[in-house]
């Protein structure tokens, strides 16, 4: 099964909403260069990329867009040897031993994932007073190649938006390649082999 795209940049909405004309991303890296003070010439572009990343992930909206079923994407320098790692959250039907029968369903109106515009979204505190859920999700968790980032920036006069841009653009095929054909396989419904 052939991978899909999970995660993106946003590039059109970033140029159009941009303060500066040009990139309301690399503006939000000018100003927040204080976040990446721990990297600035660390000989591991790590630090920095995750840095950038969680940067891009949270504006609103998001530079860093992911596939709908993506509740949740983080992405870590290790702990035990400073290389990269991710940690997402995948939503995901129901495991087929609870699909085949319902005798566990009791008549309580049990419920999936909420949607939300297409998107996987947690259900409300409403929702939740009203009818139990049970919302099966996959979390991945696992090394990321780190091989082609760009080196981290000397300090905030060395161009850190433009270094940050390239290793979101990294991140982004890297982890397209690892979740890619995961997300596929979901969103075709029909279990591998079959």
């Amino acid at each position: 099964m052939a991978g899909s795209q999970v995660f993106w940049l946003d590039d059109e909405y970033d140029r159009e909403h941009a303060p500066d004309g040009h990139s309301r991303y690399a503006a939000e890296v000018r100003r927040r260069s204080a976040e990446f003070a721990d990297s600035w010439g660390d000989f591991s572009p790590v630090g920095f990329a995750v840095t950038a990343w969680r940067l891009a992930a949270g504006l609103a909206p998001p530079y860093l867009r992911w596939h709908r079923r993506i509740t949740s994407a983080d992405l870590l320098r290790s702990p035990w040897d400073g290389t990269l790692t991710c940690r997402v959250s995948v939503a995901s039907p129901r495991p087929a031993e609870l699909t085949h029968s319902r005798q566990w369903y009791r008549d309580r109106g049990w419920r999936d994932w909420p949607r939300l515009l297409g998107q996987y979204a947690h259900p409300s505190a409403q929702d939740l007073a009203r009818v139990p859920h049970l919302r099966a999700s996959l979390l991945v968790e696992g090394p990321v190649p780190f091989a082609g980032l760009p080196p981290a920036p000397r300090g905030p006069d060395d161009a850190p938006e433009v270094a940050a841009r390239g290793a979101l653009a990294v991140l982004v095929r890297e982890l397209n390649d690892l979740l890619g054909p995961v997300i596929g396989q979901l969103d075709a419904g029909v279990p591998a082999g079959s």
